[in-house]
């Protein structure tokens, strides 16, 4: 059973598990490790605090919530179609998608059923 989170930090590892390779048996997965869990809050929370003010607009000219900026910080710093930067023109969105791309990629991966950042 995976522990609450704050609306962004769920959304972010929502969007990573909803991401794994698509050779994954989804009915065999137990979640994610404890130590993969930690390293997503710390950036997460670390995002949120640098940027809560872009967050805030982000909401406010999107219409977005908190959840949908978890994804979308997952996307954007792994460099997927879709992300901040598509979210319209504000400058807010530049903003975070370079501050994203700052944070580099990370991967996710599947042993013996656990999620974890590879």
């Amino acid at each position: 059973m995976m522990p609450e989170f704050d609306s962004f930090t769920q959304g972010y590892l929502d969007c990573a598990e909803w991401l794994l390779d698509k050779d994954v048996d989804r009915s065999k997965l137990r979640g994610w490790t404890k130590k993969a869990i930690k390293e997503a809050v710390d950036v997460c929370v670390r995002f949120q605090v640098d940027h809560m003010n872009d967050l805030e607009r982000y909401q406010e000219v999107t219409g977005r919530d908190a959840n949908s900026a978890g994804v979308d910080f997952f996307l954007t710093r792994n460099g997927h179609d879709t992300g901040f930067w598509d979210r319209g023109d504000d400058p807010c969105l530049d903003r975070l998608t370079d501050a994203s791309q700052c944070c580099g990629e990370v991967y996710t991966t599947v042993t013996r059923g656990w999620i974890h950042w590879d």
